[in-house]
């Protein structure tokens, strides 16, 4: 599960073709780490040392291929896992891309594509750039504005109920929910943090390089596309600048110098920008806030890579679908493992009943809590349904094992016991005048034997009838044959006789009513169990959701404020709706109806088939 690979290996593979494809061996590492992933990736034009910032994520010095020629060396979008350097029990997953705007490529419809999937992937973007943040560097983050032509969040015919042409920037906002934390790295500084005369952070600058011009002409909105989109899908904006590292002879031979030939602070930048990944970059979420495990990042690159490599757009929606299918059914299976593989050590067969509902109720309840850790979006409760039948099944393989272990235990028993009786049948030891007295006490002291041996199981009382009444002939015979009784006593023997055996059938008949009433009694526990575990689950999805849709809320709100603070009414009131929007989705949902319900509708639909056979047959 902590995986930690020596050099990184291509993930996303950009053939000669243009075509896109996920390497396997890359998805073989990924689908051993079940572990959170926090993903950093890493954009930026060709040649501007990209994979020096990674490798020193990584903790190396080589890595990333750094390449010291005008020549770009990445090709596609490698993966580095290595465990998290502050996060325990999570896993740092680095991504670093080909260059944007290769001239020898010159392919402009492949690099979007290459800087959609590095956002997709990740939970930060880190934009790499030389020089200073000015138009220049904006234009070359032209990938930015066709995100929209790239990415949709909600699949065909999802859209609200009421949506029309005029909303169509609707689904837009909505990627500041689902899109990584921007930083920007530029390389190369060497101007003065000052706006003005007056000393900036670093962030200062980047906010103010991002300020829009008022106006409506071409060359204004052409101005404010790039910086409108960054403010928009980016709220969680850093910025580090970072003077030459060396000299330009140096720059060369980057990866094998001594820390004691770069520039002070350029060291220094390098330590604050890589403390900043480290301890602000969150886990990588899902729509519905669903953390990714590495395993499920393979699931999201093989999706959005087979559906860009189909021609059609990559859609956050559908992308989550898909992989809530597969892992739904993936956390059934560990479900399932869980109660065999417990129930398996916990049971000594023959067991009693109710020791074996104990352990079916307790490793039920830890098989749906490991269900609930794996799964999302079940929303319909199938799955958690399909675990429950399962159970269901496997525990009736398990009922009906312990009763014929308990009958053949029984059987043996009572043959063993009975061993020395038929040695007395055979000789004619009962064939005497008092025999059947003899043989009645023997035949009590045999019963009295068997109730007294522990651990004969749930079928003791059904096959010591069986026994009894097999004996019956037995027993009349060796009574008809007694001289020594006279007729009526012989008949009030008989008649006692018959009381016993009814008195045996009836607690025969009692024993599979409490089976039958154990079974009932566990399934109502069941019922509960998934009630509870569903509701707890459903908690907090709906948490997650409240937190995402709070998150976006409070960046709209804050590029609302900024928006009237510097005289843009009319884009701060299309921003309102949007405001609006999300208030409204804070201030509905209801975890019973919305998310309960359909899970208890499901669970009774598909009611435990193996309980109803199983109580009819006590019954």
């Amino acid at each position: 599960n902590n995986i930690s690979m020596a050099a990184p290996i291509c993930l996303i593979e950009n053939g000669e073709d243009g075509k896109l494809s996920v390497n396997s061996q890359a998805l073989e590492i990924l689908e051993q780490i079940q572990q959170s992933v926090v993903v950093v990736s890493i954009v930026g034009l060709y040649r501007t040392g990209k994979s020096y910032f990674m490798n020193k994520l990584a903790g190396k010095r080589k890595g990333f291929a750094l390449g010291s020629t005008i020549q770009s060396h990445t090709k596609g979008i490698w993966m580095w896992c290595i465990p998290h350097p502050t996060k325990p029990d999570h896993t740092l997953v680095l991504l670093d891309t080909e260059g944007l705007g290769d001239v020898e490529k010159g392919d402009q419809k492949n690099d979007c594509w290459i800087f959609a999937l590095a956002i997709l992937l990740s939970s930060t973007l880190i934009y790499n750039s030389r020089g200073t943040i000015d138009n220049n560097a904006l234009e070359n983050l032209q990938y930015v504005t066709e995100l929209t032509d790239l990415i949709k969040v909600k699949a065909p015919g999802k859209s609200s109920p009421g949506t029309s042409d005029d909303d169509i920037d609707e689904e837009d906002s909505q990627f500041v929910r689902y899109f990584p934390n921007f930083v920007w790295a530029v390389r190369d500084f060497t101007l003065e943090l000052k706006i003005e005369g007056r000393p900036v952070t670093e962030d200062e600058y980047l906010e103010h390089a991002l300020t829009l011009k008022k106006g409506t002409n071409r060359k204004v909105s052409d101005y404010n596309l790039p910086r409108q989109c960054i403010r928009n899908f980016f709220p969680l904006r850093r910025c580090f600048v970072f003077g030459s590292p060396a000299a330009p002879d140096a720059m060369t031979r980057l990866e094998t110098l001594d820390e004691r030939d770069l520039s002070a602070s350029f060291l220094e930048a390098t330590q604050r920008f890589c403390q900043h990944v480290f301890n602000q970059s969150p886990v990588k979420t899902i729509k519905g806030g669903h953390p990714v495990s590495g395993r499920m990042l393979g699931i999201l690159a093989s999706t959005y890579v087979g559906t860009i490599s189909s021609g059609d757009v990559p859609c956050l929606e559908n992308a989550v679908l898909t992989m809530a299918q597969i892992e739904n059914q993936a956390a059934v299976q560990e479900g399932i493992k869980v109660y065999k593989e417990g129930m398996d050590k916990a049971v000594t067969f023959p067991a009693s009943l109710e020791g074996l509902s104990q352990q079916h109720r307790h490793w039920e309840k830890l098989a749906l809590e490991r269900f609930a850790s794996k799964s999302f979006k079940d929303d319909s409760g199938q799955h958690m349904s399909n675990l429950g039948s399962k159970i269901g099944q496997h525990y009736a393989i398990l009922l009906d094992h312990n009763e014929q272990v308990s009958e053949q235990a029984c059987q043996e028993l009572l043959a063993q016991l009975s061993a020395p009786i038929a040695k007395k049948l055979e000789e004619g030891f009962y064939a005497k005048p008092g025999g059947y007295e003899l043989y009645c006490k023997d035949r009590d002291a045999l019963v009295a034997q068997f109730r007294a041996e522990p651990n004969k199981g749930v079928k003791a009382e059904e096959i010591l009838d069986q026994f009894l009444k097999m004996k019956e002939v037995e027993s009349r015979s060796i009574l008809q044959a007694d001289q020594k009784l006279a007729e009526n006593e012989k008949q009030i023997a008989a008649e006692k006789q018959r009381a016993a055996l009814l008195e045996q059938q009836r607690k025969a008949e009692e024993e599979k009513c409490l089976v039958a009433e154990r079974l009932l009694e566990d399934e109502r526990e069941s019922h509960k169990q998934k009630l509870r575990v569903a509701e707890e689950k459903a908690q907090q999805e709906l948490d997650s959701s409240r937190q995402e849709a709070q998150r976006a809320l409070q960046s709209k709100l804050k590029e609302h404020e900024e928006l009237l603070q510097k005289g843009f009414q009319d884009k701060a009131d299309l921003m309102e709706k949007e405001i609006q929007n999300l208030k409204a989705e804070l201030s509905k949902g209801n975890v019973w109806t919305d998310y309960i319900l359909p899970v208890v509708k499901e669970g009774l639909k598909a009611a435990s088939a193996f309980l109803k056979y199983k109580s009819i047959k006590k019954l």
